[in-house]
């Protein structure tokens, strides 16, 4: 009898991570082209904004189902129904003739990529022996962590060059070949087909109120930190009927989850105090690698007057470190205890904030790009050694569940960094303006000698007398609205350093794990 030859393990990798890779890059690379959808659509970009909010609600929704569902028909069925789902709705955002039309295909389409992230983790563990998870994850980690850095430069020149249209149909061809390549590369092991069989003897069911109270907690918060700064908070009847929903949900959802045998979110393993830690600096994480890859590009494009292309280049060297170092990382990670990088990691991190404090009108390029690049060494090192860590003393059949939490805590992360950075920004820019504006008065002598000395360079290039004095009383206003801007910036990064250095005490409660040993799979 012929024997059947198992493909090459790296080929599974390169393929799950392109896949995965198109579904993150799902979740940036639209920001930046809103204005033209709103023009093409005929709405306005407040309506338009809806095409991000869609898609991660359903995001964060379909993340819980997933490893019940994987369970249920199996991880490679599961699998390629989430991508070819996720690469029909790409196409059909891409042909959509009105907004009501796009916000449906870009819900069914964060469907879908809710399912992928966690099965792609499951299948390297499968794929790879113990010895190689480690080089497996970090090909993942490169997917995850550098996709949202190139979604809005990409996003951007999609828009300005081509259309917007191609943000979306990009993944068709991406798609097709990933779901024919995991067709033929992917095998389900003797062990997956009896496991399955198993429950689905045992007739294990599907926990739905726990779902939907999950799911309504979840897509309630994701909609609250999205809309919430737009909508004016608690000064919107939406938004503080949001509030409610999402706070009911929550509330009911604890002991209903703690009374059922098979629940959809196990919160005895999120209340434990090693994965409850990874999961809180997942959390961290999320946070600090969404908001720096969104309001970054914004500060250099506002204040700095770069371009879209300049401002993703800003990112691109944190980028490239990044990649480097997940494979660094996975290779340290047989040899060195993940929680003694993880502090490692949030302390780069810590520092590559503290240098953005420093932030002023002549910063140069390569400041800026240098602390990316302090950033881009300390991600990997979290995020790799939280996938190592998360997994130690959780039973082989709440691995799914468990890969599903990190990338819900992962995703929450980033909404809830996004919303905190938002309103730090608008309150602590309100704050400096009002400040500064204190000592812009016709009485103060500093000003009237500003005012004079402006006046007079603009006289000086032609302007009439009176003409100069508006001049400069304008460039002076903008000067201030600068000024205020970037104290603002500053005020921000000085709390994502809070919030990185918040993750050194969590990292130090988690327990040694066995290094180089068997990683735990999931069937």
């Amino acid at each position: 009898m012929a024997v059947t030859r198992a493909p090459n393990p790296w080929l599974i990798a390169v393929v799950v991570a392109i896949a995965t890779f198109m579904e993150v890059l799902d979740t940036t690379i639209a920001n930046v082209a809103l204005p033209y959808m709103a023009g093409g659509l005929g709405v306005s970009e407040d309506e338009a904004s809806w095409v991000i909010t869609t898609y991660l609600v359903s995001n964060a929704i379909a993340l819980t189902a997933s490893a019940f569902l994987v369970q249920r028909i199996g991880r490679k069925r599961f699998f390629m129904a989430c991508l070819a789902l996720f690469t029909v709705s790409s196409v059909l955002c891409a042909l959509a003739w009105n907004l009501q039309a796009l916000l449906a295909f870009r819900v069914l389409q964060g469907i879908a990529g809710g399912g992928m992230v966690p099965v792609s983790q499951s299948i390297l563990a499968d794929s790879f022996p113990p010895a190689k998870r480690g080089q497996a994850f970090a090909l993942f980690g490169v997917a995850v962590v550098v996709a949202p850095v190139v979604g809005p430069t990409l996003g951007g020149w999609l828009a300005d060059n081509i259309s917007w249209h191609w943000c979306f149909l990009i993944n068709g061809p991406v798609g097709a070949f990933a779901v024919v390549a995991i067709a033929v590369l992917l095998r389900e092991t003797p062990a997956q087909v009896e496991e399955r069989r198993r429950l689905q003897q045992e007739g294990r069911r599907f926990d739905i109120i726990g779902f939907a109270l999950v799911a309504t907690f979840l897509g309630a918060l994701e909609v609250l930190c999205d809309r919430g700064l737009e909508d004016d908070w608690f000064g919107s009847g939406f938004i503080v009927a949001v509030a409610i929903v999402c706070g009911a949900a929550f509330l009911l959802m604890i002991p209903w989850e703690l009374r059922q045998r098979n629940p959809v979110i196990d919160l005895r393993m999120v209340a434990s105090r090693q994965f409850g830690a990874c999961f809180l600096v997942m959390l961290a994480t999320g946070a600090i690698l969404l908001a720096t890859t969104q309001f970054l590009p914004q500060l250099v494009q506002q204040d700095l007057g770069y371009t879209a292309t300049w401002a993703g280049l800003v990112l691109s060297p944190g980028g490239l470190v990044t990649m480097a170092m997940m494979f660094i990382t996975g290779r340290m990670l047989t040899r060195i205890q993940p929680k003694y990088l993880i502090v490692t990691g949030a302390t780069l991190i810590a520092v590559s904030m503290y240098q953005l404090t420093a932030v002023y009108g002549d910063v140069g390029f390569w400041y800026l790009a240098q602390s990316r690049m302090l950033l881009g060494l300390g991600l990997p090192l979290i995020f790799l050694s939280i996938t190592a860590a998360s997994y130690d003393g959780i039973r082989p059949d709440k691995i799914d569940q468990a890969s599903a939490l990190i990338n819900v805590a992962r995703n929450t992360g980033g909404s809830l960094g996004v919303a905190l950075v938002s309103n730090v920004l608008t309150h602590r820019e309100q704050f400096h303006q009002s400040r500064l504006v204190e000592h812009a008065i016709p009485s103060s002598s500093a000003y009237q000698e500003t005012l004079r000395q402006v006046t007079e360079f603009f006289a000086g290039h032609g302007s009439a007398p009176l003409q100069a004095k508006g001049q400069a009383i304008g460039w002076i206003g903008q000067q201030l609205q600068a000024q205020a801007s970037f104290l603002a910036y500053i005020d921000a990064f000085w709390v994502l350093m809070l919030i990185s250095l918040a993750a050194v005490p969590l990292a130090l409660t988690l327990r040694n794990v066995k290094l180089g040993g068997k990683a735990p799979v999931a069937h």
